[in-house]
């Protein structure tokens, strides 16, 4: 079966991106490599590419400066990022008002995965790559994971591997190509160009990259911190192949597969028109109020800095640390840094449901501070659940206990992934796929029922699906074709 796919993608390779796509997420035992060989490649990356993380003081990090009179934390060179102040109003919000913390980032970096075909699968040259806010030091990353000071050179480094083909894609251009948001609750307005490039021409494989199907790929999300988030928000861009898996493969057994395979079908009846939706996020976009102005670190009512961390009163919701990193495989060998660092794991689901035999995933109109337009759509359930203890109940997330106390035969995907490294120490959340039967008012205001195809069609703009809800499509992408990754009784939810 996964010949005769392939096949028919090979001789429809000009127009059919989509086709070209199921082919490779059908090779889940690898194409160029056997996907048993995987992990073995990933332990001797591992071995080979390293950090060693120290926590610092913040006024003890090199490079680094306290900008006298504001106290944000901001880079000699004046590149990279700052650490600023925050002051958020929302007058209709569950907390009408609060400050904090932000990492003012106004360069749009560069996130791409190079494709090529191999025996007619195509093929991702994915990178291991060492972050220091890893927990587990190495995961897969894109090809190419750069902030515009890093491929400029402000850092003094190395060129970035593979970088001129993503700034001048070739003759045969990029499958992917958009400008994506990053977490509005840490960052102010921060973007980075999401691409896919096919490869011209023979392609050198330097040390520390593999090539991937997309099939590895998505069993590797199930896998727990081992594809990183710069690599799942490139693969939520690709498209999906509906209608021709259907063909190809026959109908799925399986009624969840089924219904998933009817919503990325172009022809499926949503609850709500792809026309309707767009209104209510423009409507959402213009009645919520929000205020938010950069204020000196310094002067933020309720967060406190030693010399060892910039916290909250509360002691909750996150600390701003200082650590100095020394590191084997990446451009530059050693650093220092300030980092967001989260407490506890986060909890990120889609609830789903079957309507009319078409799958529904149930979104969230989300406000976040750091927002270029104000609101992204969110997955049903995006939150830090202790971060809510100190908040009033009527702040307590909505269907937080819809996925606490969810059956687990109804869990549909679960693994806990790791956000972005850079920027985020040790930051991790438990990602959920989630069946239910719950239902939702047709005209509430935050909550709209979606098709997955719907999702694809806002997934080709700017700033419509935020980065966590990105995250779960491409868990969802994985759940298209048989065999892992499946959930199991024993992996219990614990939220």
């Amino acid at each position: 079966m996964t010949e005769s796919l392939t096949r028919t993608a090979s001789r429809s390779r000009g127009a059919a991106t989509p086709l070209r796509v199921a082919a490779s997420a059908r090779a889940r035992e690898g194409g160029r490599t056997p996907h048993s060989a995987f992990h073995d490649w990933y332990a001797e990356a591992a071995a080979s590419t390293f950090t060693r993380v120290e926590r610092v003081p913040l006024d003890e990090l090199t490079g680094w400066e306290t900008e006298p009179g504001t106290g944000n934390l901001r880079h000699h060179t004046g590149g990279f990022f700052t650490v600023e102040g925050l002051e958020v109003r929302m007058p209709a919000g569950p907390v009408p008002a609060w400050s904090q913390p932000i990492i003012n980032q106004p360069e749009v970096g560069v996130l791409g995965i190079l494709v090529k075909e191999f025996d007619g699968v195509l093929h991702c040259l994915m990178q291991a790559k060492v972050e220091p806010g890893n927990a587990n030091g190495v995961q897969i990353s894109p090809t190419v994971q750069a902030t515009r000071s890093n491929y400029t050179g402000v850092h003094g480094g190395r060129p970035v591997p593979y970088l001129e083909r993503f700034r001048d894609p070739g003759s045969r251009g990029s499958l992917v190509d958009v400008r994506q948001s990053e977490q509005g609750s840490a960052f102010h307005h921060k973007r980075n160009r999401n691409m896919v490039v096919e490869a011209d021409g023979e392609v050198e494989v330097h040390e520390g990259f593999h090539w991937l199907t997309l099939g590895q790929l998505h069993r590797l999300l199930a896998e727990d911190d081992v594809v990183n988030m710069d690599a799942r928000t490139v693969l939520s861009c690709l498209p999906f192949a509906h209608a021709q898996l259907d063909r190809e493969l026959g109908a799925p057994a399986d009624p969840f597969r089924e219904a998933l395979f009817r919503s990325c079908d172009p022809s499926a009846e949503g609850r709500h028109p792809l026309g309707a939706v767009l209104s209510w996020i423009t409507e959402a976009r213009t009645r919520t109020e929000v205020q938010a102005r950069r204020v000196p670190l310094a002067r933020l009512p309720d967060w406190h800095r030693t010399p060892e961390r910039i916290s909250h009163a509360s002691g909750a919701f996150f600390d701003v640390i200082g650590v100095r990193v020394e590191a084997g495989g990446r451009e530059v060998a050693h650093w220092s840094q300030p980092m967001i660092e989260p407490h506890g794991i986060g909890v990120v689901a889609f609830l789903t449901r079957s309507i009319d035999g078409v799958l529904h995933v149930l979104m969230n109109a989300r406000v976040e501070a750091g927002y270029m337009d104000v609101v992204e759509l969110a997955p049903t359930v995006q939150c830090t659940p202790a971060s809510y203890e100190h908040l009033p109940r009527s702040a307590r997330p909505r269907y937080l206990d819809a996925v606490k106390d969810a059956d687990a035969a109804r869990v549909r995907f679960c693994s806990v992934l790791s956000e972005e490294g850079g920027r985020f120490h040790h930051a991790r959340n438990r990602y959920l796929i989630v069946d239910t039967d719950l239902d939702v008012p047709p005209d509430d205001p935050n909550y709209r029922w979606m098709t997955v195809h719907q999702l694809v069609e806002l997934l080709r703009h700017s700033h419509y699906l935020n980065i966590q809800a990105r995250s779960l499509v491409a868990c969802l992408q994985s759940l298209l074709m048989p065999g892992e990754p499946v959930p199991t009784a024993e992996r219990k939810v614990r939220v």
